[in-house]
């Protein structure tokens, strides 16, 4: 079984949209094997956001994301990346599919409700990153 890397991002959280999202993940088969609810650190989304420093939605990136709580998780199941990143949808939520998540909740390409890891070496890095043991 393949684990994925996914974040409910802060607009979500202000919105009390976690249940929701959640319950569409588990309802399509993915179990929640980890699940952390906290405020991010500058250095964390620095460093998440690494492959993107010095392109013009950086900065507003970072910014966004250490706005308020975050909830990571770390989901379980059979084909998880690309089954998870089908029910997010596009980035922008303009674009995305009907019934996908960023489509259902988002609200701009920035705060679009849900981030998922697009490959095991992402899940590995991200994972560090956010669950790691303290």
């Amino acid at each position: 079984m393949e684990k994925t890397l996914v974040i409910i991002k802060p607009d979500a959280v202000e919105r009390n949209l976690i249940g929701q999202i959640i319950d569409i993940y588990e309802r399509n088969d993915l179990k929640v094997i980890q699940m952390n609810m906290m405020k991010p650190t500058l250095e964390q989304v620095q460093k998440h956001y690494s492959e993107h420093q010095g392109k013009f939605f950086y900065n507003r990136l970072v910014e966004y994301l250490t706005s308020g709580d975050i909830v990571v998780l770390l989901l379980k199941g059979k084909g998880a990346i690309e089954r998870v990143r089908k029910l997010n949808g596009k980035t922008n939520p303009e674009e995305a599919e009907e019934e996908t998540l960023r489509k259902r909740f988002g609200i701009d390409h920035t705060r679009n409700s849900v981030h998922a890891s697009d490959s095991e070496e992402k899940v590995a890095y991200e994972s560090a990153i956010w669950l790691a043991k303290s």
